[in-house]
């Protein structure tokens, strides 16, 4: 339901008692200015947000890594350093 601001400010409890029903939208000349929603409503898109806008790192990605090569019991096999001929010398 759409509010004024003045009429946001004036029946604030009856706006906070209508979130279970639906979003309640309050403008200020046209402009919306503030959603009053469900509390669970938006300790879901909490999660949503965190779950979906959260970028891996560097870090987390070697960790899984890590991980994945632990459980498989798998080993990276570095060849031996030797020396190679230098052009400029």
């Amino acid at each position: 339901m759409k509010w004024s601001f003045e009429e946001a400010q004036d029946k604030l409890s009856l706006i906070i008692d209508a979130t279970n029903q639906e979003p309640q939208l309050i403008y200020t000349q046209e402009q919306l200015v503030a959603a009053i929603v469900d509390p669970q409503l938006f300790q879901e898109f909490l999660n949503w947000q965190q779950q979906y806008t959260a970028k891996p790192t560097l870090t987390k990605a070697f960790a899984e890594l890590r991980q994945l090569c632990t459980e498989e019991d798998y080993s990276l096999e570095i060849p031996t350093r030797s020396d190679r001929d230098n052009p400029f010398v």
